[in-house]
């Protein structure tokens, strides 16, 4: 268990689920030696990556093809997709 700032994490790169929060979901992203906390998700929003035309729709959208840095919030939520 790592604390970092106050909150708990399971471990570097393992993302959490934050409810009440002003985001879904956060992780303790690690990498090169660089730490960041990284809060990534809309909490009022539903996934619906078990459709076909919405996994692909949200994967363009967001560029996941090219997600760049694990420091970034838009590699996390590609990759919850």
């Amino acid at each position: 268990m790592i604390t970092y700032r106050g909150q708990k994490f399971a471990g570097y790169n393992k993302p959490k689920a934050t409810p009440g929060a002003s985001k879904k979901s956060a992780v303790l992203a690690k990498e090169n030696g660089k730490v960041r906390l990284v809060r990534f998700g809309d909490p009022k929003m539903t996934i619906k990556k078990h459709l076909p035309k919405h996994r692909k729709s949200f994967r363009a959208r967001h560029g996941c093809s090219e997600p760049g840095s694990k420091l970034k919030a838009r590699w996390w939520a590609c990759k919850s997709w």
